[in-house]
């Protein structure tokens, strides 16, 4: 059995794909048509998917609940209230309900299928932030040259004061590759001033309807530029992003880069394969995403924030706009190869989580059907803080003293559920692979730990970051 968590990419073997359109020049009377061909021969509405998913999963919660009866007797018995309700919700209810939302999701989603069209893809600038990126930024460089784009690209980074030879790489590179349809531009910053102010920079001087954003130690799939632009044209006209899909570049290093190649691969991209389905991608990721330029300029571009990203998103998101994932716009990225710097990237989407829900408290009540995304995510600092402070001390208790009380047979029937879920969530990530010419790499090691340890070592830089946001600490950016 070919194990997961990330991949091997082989671009001789890759499919090309189609021409893009661009949307302001396609007719209603085509356009429409076309459309129309993504829906199955057995259609569900949206809406009807989540009713239906909403449905069993607090059905799910009800027969949960009933059998945890004893179990709530038991903890009431030894501790005070509201511990017992804590860690029954936190342990038990609440997870139970976002896994079974998830599986019933994944089960009747079906991804639309974009038809061709017979008009020239639209301009895109990128902007790519860079500080002290001089190992990584020429391969970066390289992976947007090679882009299979059938349109113009304008690649715009922004050195934000790099200490290295950054700037230098980047213009070496552009003193060797220029086309008709590809350009590349060098802005620089006299010192350090943060991702945000550099990609607002950067966004002054854009003029094309879409922009799109990638980290400095990023490596595109060949097709990935033209199949995230293919997901924004064509779809619901309210789409002011689009996610890519974003996996490990480096995780053959270590331990820690293996079980992050699990998360990526395994975790991540199938929360967002669920998000976009209910029309709620809740972060389209700097690391690689496409916008809509006005709708970024709206709200005034990524704010001084250390979760640029998700604050971004979540200010489109309450502007009413419909954000997306394309699963098949392929990035691979580095992510951190050592405890320090994984806690401290952690740590730093954490704060980035908080921070959000404090610039926009209202998206508790403004009802969408991602909703149950956002109030989900209310719990993250419960459900960390509750597996630090109870799982793990009754998973100690249980095998070495025999003392059952918190972890015994309710968090045991939760097993069966999350086998389920990780063979579907494989059989549809190997599914998107295998069509793009991909191969899942064998990691058994990774899904071990994965599912036994990982989140053991991401609560506690989790918490940090709650906790940190929450007493409002000093920011530092910290190291990827």
């Amino acid at each position: 059995m070919s194990w997961i968590c990330g991949a091997h990419w082989d671009i001789g073997t890759s499919k090309r794909m189609k021409k893009i359109p661009a949307p302001k020049d396609i007719p209603e009377e085509i356009r429409q048509p076309l459309l129309e061909k993504r829906r199955e021969k057995l259609y569900i509405p949206v809406k009807s998917k989540l009713s239906a998913a909403l449905a069993f999963s607090f059905l799910w919660v009800l027969v949960s609940a009933y059998l945890a009866i004893p179990w709530y007797r038991d903890l009431s018995a030894h501790l005070y209230h509201p511990l017992p309700e804590i860690i029954i919700l936190s342990l038990a209810l609440i997870p139970g309900w976002a896994m079974s939302f998830l599986v019933f999701s994944l089960i009747l989603d079906r991804r639309p299928q974009y038809a061709d069209l017979p008009f020239d893809a639209p301009r895109v600038t990128l902007l790519c932030a860079a500080y002290n990126e001089e190992e990584t930024i020429t391969d970066t460089l390289e992976s947007l040259w090679l882009q299979k784009y059938p349109g113009h690209l304008r690649i715009v980074v922004i050195d934000d004061g790099s200490k290295d030879k950054t700037a230098e790489k980047v213009r070496e590179f552009i003193a060797q590759h220029q086309s008709s349809d590809k350009s590349f531009e060098l802005i620089q910053h006299g010192k350090n001033q943060g991702k945000a102010a550099a990609l607002r920079t950067g966004l002054k001087i854009v003029d094309t309807e879409y922009v799109v954003t990638i980290d400095a130690d990023s490596y595109l799939f060949e097709h990935a530029m033209e199949n995230l632009i293919r997901n924004i044209v064509l779809g619901p006209e309210n789409t002011a992003a689009i996610a890519g899909n974003v996996l490990v570049r480096n995780s053959r290093k270590n331990l820690i880069t293996k079980l992050q190649e699990w998360d990526y691969f395994h975790g991540i991209a199938v929360i967002k394969r669920v998000q976009s389905l209910f029309q709620g991608t809740l972060v389209a990721q700097g690391a690689f995403s496409v916008y809509r330029t006005d709708a970024v300029r709206e709200i005034g571009g990524w704010p001084p924030q250390i979760g640029e990203d998700i604050v971004l998103t979540w200010g489109l998101r309450n502007r009413g706009y419909r954000i997306g994932y394309a699963e098949n716009a392929f990035c691979f990225t580095k992510v951190p190869e050592t405890y320090k710097q994984f806690f401290h990237q952690r740590k730093r989407w954490a704060r980035g989580l908080i921070e959000a829900f404090k610039s926009y408290p209202d998206s508790l009540t403004r009802l969408k059907m991602s909703s149950p995304f956002i109030w989900y995510n209310l719990f993250f600092p419960l459900i960390d803080g509750a597996y630090l402070l109870f799982f793990l001390p009754g998973v100690i208790a249980a095998v070495f003293f025999h003392y059952y009380i918190i972890v015994g047979m309710m968090t045991v029937l939760l097993l069966p559920l999350a086998i389920l879920a990780n063979i579907l969530f494989f059989g549809h990530q190997q599914k998107i692979f295998k069509a793009y010419g991909l191969k899942v790499r064998r990691n058994l090691l990774g899904l071990i730990v994965y599912l036994l340890a990982y989140q053991a070592i991401m609560a506690p830089a989790t918490m940090a970051g709650y906790l940190s946001e929450m007493m409002n600490l000093t920011k530092r950016w910290g190291t990827k």
